[in-house]
């Protein structure tokens, strides 16, 4: 993520001539990818509604349902640098060809459970730790697979694609895991092994080319095991602008984690329903479908380092300006425009950070990143709930709008942040 070109010496050639140049709805394997992973994903959106409310209806207890997702993002965390390791030493296909049946049979398990009348708490707190800790492991491979797929110049619009599948799956999921879950308690984990196994079965067919053998891994065999697993971290850590922008976009994310959590709790204050509340909360996952369009704009007129700045800027604003009294419309409006920015940020970070790690050891470097911010997600929303018993909504958004506004002043004051410049590749795939 420097601005130099001593950076992008160590990006590896295989990666470079990684699929023909041919338009992106014709490569058929990144089209087979993508299409399994709107299965995954949407199947996972089902699952992740259905599943606490199977929990309360077995053990009445809102403690045990909240516990269910507890241990499936502690297990994700747990598992998130070895998953590097992993993606890192193995083939990345046979990997989430592993996971996609793993998950597949986890759900089919409490399919199972339902069919013979056995659901337990205990079965499904073991299916929480399985999906947990299969989750980093299947993100890091695919995005992997992905950058394997894509030639560098269409990378951006690639990432693009994955967005639009991401907001998509969180759009539709929920209410369908809801109107699924209303059928049958059991149909909605149907719907999700089903999707499991169709993702399964179309990652059968990809074809990737040939990757890199990992050579420098069986180098790396010499080091403990603990030191082969922060090679990530320390890839991150060692180089000025990696750092700044990890911390910034992570300060970034701890922060914007809770902001469901804090309007959910300010708009009860106010009085309305559960269904108004609901609309307004999908204003974000709507403005995220709805920010993929400015992806390649902004990413063309700005530099990652001042896009990432000004990214931060905004949302500051208006996570503030949740708490201003401006009518029940705003806080509607003000979370589609949070989510505008979204997607420009996500494959920012993809772009300049991981594009800046060699590729034998991109594997631990994403999943490094993804547990330095799924650490800091879970921070955040524990510390807002907290803040929350003790304070109003208002106050709680005024607070997380605080902290990113200080991290944004750090930020502005970073000179490796400001001056960072889009790898190199990547600047040919702009001009071109």
């Amino acid at each position: 993520m420097s601005s130099g070109s001593a950076d992008s010496r160590h990006d590896v050639s295989p990666e470079r001539d990684a699929a023909p140049d041919v338009p992106l709805r014709r490569n058929r394997g990144f089209q087979l990818l993508w299409t399994g992973s709107v299965f995954a994903f949407l199947g996972k959106e089902i699952a992740e509604l259905a599943y606490p409310l199977v929990v309360l209806a077995v053990t009445g207890s809102p403690g045990w349902a909240g516990a269910f997702g507890g241990v499936q993002i502690f297990t994700s965390l747990l598992c998130g640098v070895p998953a590097g390791e992993l993606a890192d030493r193995y083939d990345r296909r046979r990997l989430l060809l592993c996971v996609e049946a793993l998950r597949a049979l986890a759900t089919g398990s409490v399919v199972a459970a339902f069919l013979l009348d056995s659901v337990s708490l205990a079965h499904l707190l073991a299916v929480a730790v399985v999906v947990g800790a299969a989750q980093p492991l299947g993100g890091s491979t695919r995005m992997l697979l992905v950058r394997s797929l894509v030639p560098p110049r269409q990378l951006t619009a690639a990432l693009t694609q994955e967005e639009v599948r991401s907001h998509a799956a969180a759009l539709t999921g929920p209410p369908l895991g809801g109107a699924l879950y209303a059928v049958a308690q059991v149909v909605p984990f149907l719907v999700t092994a089903f999707s499991f196994t169709a993702s399964l079965v179309l990652t059968l067919f990809v074809r990737p080319p040939v990757e890199a053998p990992h050579a420098p891994m069986r180098a790396d065999d010499k080091e403990p095991f603990v030191a082969r697993m922060t090679v990530g971290l320390r890839a991150l850590w060692s180089r000025p602008t990696l750092r700044a922008g990890t911390l910034f976009a992570a300060a970034m994310n701890t922060v914007t984690a809770p902001v469901i959590l804090t309007v959910v709790v300010r708009l009860r204050e106010q009085g309305m329903s559960s269904t108004a509340i609901g609309f307004t909360t999908m204003g974000l996952a709507v403005g995220g479908l709805a920010g993929t369009v400015l992806v390649a704009p902004l990413h063309r007129l700005l530099g990652p380092g001042v896009l990432m700045l000004w990214l931060g800027g905004t949302a500051f604003v208006l996570i503030g300006s949740l708490a201003a009294p401006w009518g029940r419309w705003w806080p509607t409006l003000a979370l589609f425009l949070l989510g505008l920015g979204g997607p420009s940020m996500r494959v920012l970070v993809d772009i300049l950070i991981f594009r800046q790690v060699p590729d034998e050891q991109r594997g631990r470097a994403v999943a490094a990143c993804m547990t330095v911010f799924g650490a800091g997600a879970s921070l955040g929303v524990f510390a807002a709930g907290q803040l929350l018993e003790h304070a109003s909504g208002a106050v709680a958004v005024l607070v997380l709008a605080g902290v990113l506004a200080a991290a944004w002043c750090v930020g502005l004051r970073t000179r490796e942040l400001r001056r960072a410049q889009w790898p190199e590749e990547h600047e040919a795939a702009r001009a071109g």
